[in-house]
């Protein structure tokens, strides 16, 4: 069985795209999509079933979500390159990220939940002070410093989290793609995202609003949102850091 297993020699340099591209990276995620429109929803059914269900234990369940996330997103975005290359999604892609790359790719999900969490502490020290000096001034005026306190928490978390997520939108496919390192993944991923400020500013607000109808009918249209952003992000890779090239190579010669 042959699976495309993309490598580059060069190092992807980010560059700036214009901001109407944002709508096409959605709409070539959609032409992905319905390439394969039965596999892109049974492998979206299975992850987010598996998702759903390592969730519940608790701790462990979310450290391994937030651990092993890259590793499946790289696995489907080299089933995405598959797509586009003219050959099948399979069910396989969505673990062909634990054959490239691994010991990398869970790197990224490591320094992802370091920044989480180094996130969560800044909160909490913030969030606790906030509740101190509102105690201190009792009922009515520390009930308009609470809501004071909670905009601004709402807004701290808003800053320390877009860097985060800009450094980690493009690593998995910068490691599978690129072969590059996790810390130098994660910069470039940052810097792409830093230099493209307009199109990701359009596509968030789209795929947010996409987000809520898919949310309406019992989540069902996460079964296509899924599998649309996850190509949408392969595309927005290609437009900003160049094509892929893909090695003639089988699963043998990439796991030896």
């Amino acid at each position: 069985m042959v699976i495309p297993l993309p490598a580059t020699t060069n190092v992807p340099t980010a560059r700036s795209v214009s901001s109407e591209r944002a709508l096409q990276w959605l709409a070539e995620g959609w032409q992905l999509f319905i390439k394969a429109p039965g596999m892109w929803i049974g492998v979206t059914v299975v992850f987010l079933v598996a998702s759903f269900a390592i969730s519940l234990v608790p701790i462990l369940g979310q450290l391994a979500i937030n651990l092993f996330s890259p590793v499946v997103v790289a696995g489907l975005l080299i089933g995405c390159h598959a797509l586009k290359q003219g050959k099948e999604l399979r069910f396989d892609h969505l673990f062909a990220g634990f054959r490239q790359n691994t010991g990398n790719l869970i790197m990224v999900g490591v320094l992802w939940l370091a920044g989480c969490l180094a996130i969560a502490l800044a909160l909490f020290l913030v969030g606790g002070g906030a509740m101190v000096v509102s105690g201190v001034f009792g009922k009515s005026t520390g009930a308009g410093l609470a809501l004071g306190s909670l905009l601004f928490i709402f807004l701290l978390t808003l800053a320390l989290m877009i860097p985060l997520l800009m450094a980690l939108w493009f690593a998995p496919a910068l490691v599978v793609f690129g072969g590059m390192k996790p810390v130098d993944a994660l910069k470039a991923s940052f810097d792409g995202c830093l230099k493209n400020m307009g199109p990701f500013l359009i596509y968030g607000i789209v795929a947010f609003i996409l987000l809520i109808v898919a949310m309406l009918p019992l989540a069902l249209g996460l079964l296509v949102l899924v599998p649309v952003m996850t190509s949408s992000i392969y595309i927005s890779y290609i437009d900003i850091y160049g094509e892929i090239t893909t090695p003639d190579r089988n699963d043998s010669d990439a796991e030896s």
